[in-house]
């Protein structure tokens, strides 16, 4: 068992999203947008991109080599946004050991042409059940690593399998078809969410780097972000899940609306003032957001600096802002985690809130 000061990573993530007192923030990089299967990884253990994407083993092997290089308190899967499209119709580049999947071509040119599918039948297509494999090794192998499984938001997935463009201007102009896509993509999404969870992650992640203030605006954010993704975290909660949503970009103006966001913690961009973000509104449990840009250019010892403040502001967990370049060097990776594991001390986070100060540890997934 891998614990420090007692508790294992699982018991320190699974804590903090409970409100409980811990002893320090975890520090953690979910995977799907903000992978962290860099170059640097796979060149020292041979478990490679892009054939984990496709097979499970190799999926599994790359998430557990992250895990022990890295120092990230979690194991995460898939390593990219593209399993949901690609089964619900949209051609896929696969990428490279360097680069990430992308959509090549999507599905439907507009909302009111997407064909509906029968749900079984998507959650046996495509990498469905390869990352609900690779979530069951993971889980049985790393018993006290938190098991993160990564799902593509509503907004996005959505956008990903229809013209974009044309997608974001329905938003205003075909509104009938555009929540009927949506609400048809949801329902989805919250069949594979259930999936990974009956296959052993520990919790979901949703990462939604469309449903943003700066594209969608305040009105369509609160129309239709807030809305499906409310969906989906009702849906993994009754199934006894932990969900945390990343936030895209600058949040002001939709700042308003994110503690309607009914997630166990919110996730947000380095440009976001996370320490303002709690003052204003103490009930959210906040992650994030320490520099990609940094973690990839800056020097080891301001990338420590920058973790540490991170910590001493009370922010509950520590993890990149964003998406890792895949060139992103190890040992700057590692002179983030090292340094919010020695500053236990100067945490100013956690809550007893459910708990008192009383340790106990209830048995979750």
């Amino acid at each position: 068992m891998s614990t420090v000061n007692g508790l294992t990573a699982r018991e320190r993530l699974v804590g903090i999203l409970r409100h409980r007192q811990i002893d320090r923030p975890p520090v953690i990089c979910p995977g799907g947008m903000m992978n962290a299967a860099i170059v640097d990884v796979m060149n020292r253990t041979g478990h490679n991109l892009p054939e984990a994407h496709s097979d499970a083993v190799l999926m599994a092997e790359l998430a557990g080599d992250v895990y022990q290089q890295t120092g990230f308190e979690n194991l995460g899967i898939p390593f990219c946004l593209t399993v949901e499209a690609e089964v619900l119709g949209s051609t896929i580049n696969i990428g490279d050991l360097a680069c990430e999947p992308k959509i090549a071509s999507e599905a439907f040119s507009s909302t009111a042409q997407v064909a509906f599918k029968d749900p079984d039948e998507l959650l046996s297509a495509g990498r469905i059940h390869t990352v609900a494999a690779a979530a069951a090794i993971l889980a049985d192998r790393y018993p006290d690593v938190p098991v993160i499984g990564n799902v593509t938001g509503p907004i996005s997935t959505t956008a990903s399998i229809v013209d974009p463009m044309r997608f974001l201007k329905e938003l205003a102009k075909d509104k009938a078809n555009a929540h009927r896509a949506i609400s048809y993509v949801t329902d989805f999404l919250c069949q594979y969410a259930q999936l990974l969870l009956d296959h052993g992650v520990t919790l979901i992640t949703i990462g939604d780097p469309t449903a943003t203030g700066e594209i969608l605006g305040p009105r369509f954010f609160e129309e239709y972000a807030v809305r499906y993704l409310n969906r989906l975290i009702d849906t993994v909660h009754a199934a006894g899940g932990l969900i945390i949503v990343h936030i895209c970009g600058n949040i002001n103006s939709v700042k308003n609306f994110i503690p309607e966001i009914r997630s166990d913690a919110i996730s947000t961009d380095a440009m976001v003032n996370l320490r303002s973000l709690k003052e204003e509104y103490p009930q959210l449990t906040t992650m994030g957001n320490l520099s990609t840009y940094l973690l990839q250019f800056g020097f080891p010892d301001k990338i420590a600096t920058q973790a540490h403040r991170l910590v001493q502001d009370g922010i509950d967990i520590i993890s990149p802002a964003c998406g890792l370049s895949t060139s992103t060097p190890l040992e700057n990776i590692r002179a983030m985690t090292e340094a919010v594991k020695e500053c236990a001390s100067d945490f100013a986070g956690g809550s007893a809130s459910d708990t008192g100060n009383s340790m106990e540890w209830e048995v979750v997934r």
